[in-house]
């Protein structure tokens, strides 16, 4: 029964355990659940506490996985990078370490691994303040790359803090391609002083964003053998205005508008990676670029599912309620891209458009039925979206009944996933749908 309270607590907009009472009086819920009552927000945290922490840990974990395992059979980009859950009280592990949105503010480390551009949680290890650097997050990139055995990514990607000797060795050791960003050390400079001078860089065009690109092949301090790295440098042709520090904290401006001061002068911003992938040059850095995208998904976990919220003075319930956070954000990602599949809507728009509603369960014959009057001013819309939740269904249905032994979850990730490589529209007109509006 606490399960589901918990559920329907991430899935209203809940962000803290004390935002469960919300949902405490929603009868049409429980009804449509099968249940008597919504237990209260304290019964949620002392059932959480009674579990045994192992066989916790891998139950969730295991849904996890299962939630997109049956949608990575076709190639795929794992994302590695860690985000910093700032701290307020005395929990367990709140240690000062990197924050860089509240420095000297305690802080868990959160290392995720996400299905590249589906923004989807494939798994999570939380970590104390002091735990940040990708070190800590080898041993669950090892364990997950063999429990994904055939169906692991064509691509790992990471971000500086993952360009290194144990990463490297790790996807090496898998046979996974790898993508990584070199951190800026001493040698990685000299690297870039000696290759600033070639005259073989890629042109820079407007599908490259500006960018140029060149390659070469080194070993640095502490690899194991000499390896391939993609320098990409751009212009900074925006206006620039250079400073000093001045007298009681003041700036001192130098000058402005550097190109205008020195015409014979360029700045340039740089980036180092390395990769054993077999991409043209010039695509190698929009690949990594897409790195980006689960920054996105960061910002819609912490503010918009409360994915930092859900916090105990121990570490072990922390990392549960942040594993069922991420399980619901799988579970609502997938049913929106049902809904929509040409575009993904975060939390923030989806929410209020599909679950804004007025409820009333009805019983009759032992059957129960549940009636939904959108609040929404997009009706139109709702109706189309709930009409392509309704085909995905259907869909589905129709592959049990030929193959009763059909595993359904993966039928319908698998038509999910068709649908957003086609980016089969919304119909139009929408059709009217039996007990909507």
């Amino acid at each position: 029964m606490w399960r589901y309270k918990l559920m329907l607590g991430v899935l209203s907009g809940s962000k803290h355990y004390a935002h469960l009472a919300g949902i405490r009086g929603d009868q049409v819920a429980a009804q449509a659940l099968g249940l008597n009552k919504i237990v209260s927000e304290d019964s949620v945290r002392r059932a959480l506490s009674a579990m045994e922490p192992e066989a916790a840990q891998k139950w969730m974990q295991q849904a996890l996985k299962a939630s997109v395992l049956e949608a990575l059979d076709r190639s795929w980009i794992l994302d590695l990078d860690t985000t910093i859950e700032s701290l307020y009280g005395h929990q367990e592990g709140a240690q000062l370490g990197y924050n860089p949105h509240k420095p000297g503010r305690p802080s868990h480390a959160l290392h995720t691994y996400w299905v590249g551009n589906l923004r989807l949680v494939l798994d999570m290890q939380l970590r104390s303040g002091k735990e940040h650097s990708s070190g800590h997050g080898k041993a669950g990139l090892s364990q997950l790359l063999d429990e994904l055995g055939g169906r692991g990514p064509a691509l790992v990607r990471g971000d500086s803090g993952y360009g290194n000797q144990d990463i490297i060795e790790i996807c090496e050791k898998h046979d996974r391609r790898y993508l990584l960003r070199l951190r800026k050390t001493a040698n990685v400079k000299r690297l870039i002083q000696r290759l600033f001078n070639r005259q073989d860089w890629t042109a820079a065009t407007e599908a490259s964003q500006g960018w140029q690109a060149i390659e070469d092949k080194v070993r640095l301090s502490g690899w194991s053998k000499e390896r391939r790295v993609v320098v990409l440098r751009r212009r900074i042709k925006r206006d620039v205005a250079l400073t000093r520090g001045g007298i009681e904290g003041k700036q001192q401006v130098l000058s402005l508008g550097w190109d205008e001061v020195q015409e014979d002068a360029q700045l340039w911003e740089y980036t180092v990676l390395v990769t054993d992938v077999d991409y043209e040059l010039g695509a190698i850095g929009q690949l990594y670029r897409d790195r980006c995208d689960c920054e996105n998904g960061f910002d819609e976990l912490k503010n918009q599912w409360g994915w930092s919220g859900f916090t105990t003075q121990d570490m072990h319930r922390s990392e549960l309620t942040a594993r069922a956070v991420a399980l619901v954000y799988n579970w609502w990602s997938w049913y929106v891209r049902a809904a929509n599949p040409k575009a993904r809507r975060e939390a923030l728009t989806s929410r209020p458009l599909l679950l804004a509603a007025v409820g009333r369960a009805t019983h009759s014959g032992g059957r129960t039925e549940l009636h939904l009057t959108p609040m929404h001013a997009e009706v139109g819309l709702i109706k189309a979206m709930i009409a392509n939740v309704q085909a995905a269904i259907a869909y589905v249905k129709r592959a049990a009944e030929q193959l009763p032994k059909v595993d359904r979850w993966r039928v319908l990730l698998g038509y999910i996933c068709e649908r957003i490589t086609r980016q089969t529209v919304l119909p139009s007109p929408p059709p009217v749908l039996a007990g909507v509006g």
